[in-house]
């Protein structure tokens, strides 16, 4: 059984930055940050393949960066340039099925699917203040 167990949340202001962890006993083949602001569903953020491929939802291109760091057993989220639309509960997640296979395209966007990873935390919050 996988455990995670997420950290770094906290309130900041616009334009400010915060480094979530989430530490693993065991590292999925996929594994991957969500969020999900009240009375909204849960937004995919990005994934980090086994072979250290990253993709990110369009949102948070550019301001995000997903990573691992083997020798602690973490999956971290640097969160830069932040808004008060990235508000909302953070969690990580684990998947032994390939990155690509939970994301689905469209014509204009991609969409990552909390659908098909078994394994969760049990979330931190972020809060960004303008």
């Amino acid at each position: 059984q996988v455990q995670l167990v997420e950290s770094g949340g906290g309130s900041v202001q616009a334009g400010g930055s915060l480094r979530l962890s989430c530490a693993y006993t065991t590292s999925g083949r996929c594994m991957g940050w969500f969020r999900q602001a009240p009375g909204k569903e849960r937004e995919g953020i990005a994934t980090l393949a086994s072979d250290g491929t990253t993709r990110y939802t369009d949102s948070v291109k550019g301001r995000f960066a997903i990573s691992r760091d083997n020798a602690k057993s973490t999956l971290d989220l640097q969160m830069d340039s932040l808004k008060s639309e990235d508000t909302a509960m953070y969690y990580c997640a684990a998947s032994t099925n390939y990155c690509f296979t939970h994301w689905n395209w469209t014509a204009n966007r991609a969409y990552l699917m909390s659908s098909g990873f078994p394994n969760w935390g049990q979330g931190t919050q972020v809060t960004v203040s303008s």
